[in-house]
């Protein structure tokens, strides 16, 4: 496979993951605080921070790193049963 087939398709991949998180939250069909919502923002975000460091779109890289780390922290939180 080509590599910017791969780069596209696992960018479509990751929007797809992040479109459907937040569907699935803003129709009450999974809580923020889930583990399944807090994995598709995590594992989307990386494939969409890959997409966009490939085409050099560092703004749009930037805000999937920090999504990243939001989701790391919130599965942390959720995982370990960390109080606010």
């Amino acid at each position: 496979m080509d590599w910017k087939i791969f780069v596209d398709l696992i960018g479509w991949i990751g929007s797809i993951e992040l479109v459907l998180a937040y569907l699935l939250v803003s129709y009450e069909r999974i809580g923020a605080t889930t583990r399944v919502y807090q994995w598709l923002n995590l594992t989307g975000s990386i494939l969409l921070m890959a997409n966009t460091a490939y085409y050099g779109a560092f703004p749009s890289t930037f805000v999937n790193v920090i999504w990243t780390l939001i989701a790391i922290a919130a599965l942390y939180r959720i995982i370990f049963q960390v109080k606010k």
